[in-house]
């Protein structure tokens, strides 16, 4: 795919010197319309139903992205697909599927910031004295030899060894 960099490269090359001057004015164009705002939120908001109404009323109102809308609202798209697609967070419901996933997320945030310990992205079934083992002794083929038994065969003196 090219870019709009070479594009300008190429119509310079030729010669092009009104398509360059159009394109310029584009450029110029864009610039004016551009606001400057953060990539990213900091600290999103909470979840409401309230919030989940006005999500689906920009939606539905207006013709703006997922992702527009998610900026406009200080929540990231992947919340507003959940509202758009799924109908979540439009009840006020503490035991639904994602008030729990939110508030075991906040437990653990405010335990990992008393504990001063960074917040692992992974799960852990548990505390490493409580992870189950692999026993030592695996059921094995009998024509097969263990490494020890090897050694040992390998060490014995010629007289000891049984074929």
């Amino acid at each position: 795919m090219t870019t709009l960099k070479e594009f300008e490269e190429a119509l310079r090359e030729q010669g092009m010197h009104m398509a360059l001057a159009i394109l310029e004015k584009l450029k110029e164009r864009d610039r004016a319309k551009r606001t400057i705002r953060p990539a990213r939120r900091i600290a999103g908001k909470k979840m409401t139903p309230e919030l989940a109404r006005r999500i689906i009323e920009l939606n539905q109102t207006s013709d703006m992205t997922q992702q527009e809308i998610a900026f406009q609202l200080g929540v990231n798209q992947g919340r507003v697909n959940e509202v758009l697609k799924r109908g979540k967070w439009l009840e006020e419901n503490p035991t639904s599927e994602e008030a729990v996933a939110r508030d075991r997320a906040k437990a653990r945030i405010k335990k990992t910031k008393a504990e001063n310990v960074p917040v692992s992205r992974r799960r852990t079934a548990g505390p490493p004295e409580e992870t189950p083992r692999r026993s030592q002794s695996k059921p094995r083929n009998s024509s097969q030899l263990s490494i020890e038994e090897f050694i040992n065969s390998a060490m014995a003196p010629e007289g000891n060894q049984s074929h």
